[in-house]
């Protein structure tokens, strides 16, 4: 697969994962009700839901920017 297809497809997999992941990370706050916990409980959590997402978007970077095989 070219370089420029694997850029598109992994732009439009970026454009609805991060989304998505979004809408699952607030869902989560809301269940676990993270908001009547300690403000520390809070602050973690929020840091850990939003730095969460770049372990998968960086392996499809990494993936977009693989050189053209042959």
């Amino acid at each position: 697969m070219r370089m420029r297809t694997r850029k598109l497809i992994g732009t439009i997999i970026l454009f609805i994962i991060i989304p998505l992941y979004a809408l699952l990370a607030m869902v989560v706050a809301v269940t676990l009700e993270v908001n009547t916990t300690s403000k520390w409980i809070e602050l973690v959590f929020y840091v850990v839901a939003g730095l969460l997402w770049v372990l998968p978007a960086g392996l499809i970077i990494q993936w977009m920017s693989r050189d053209d095989a042959g």
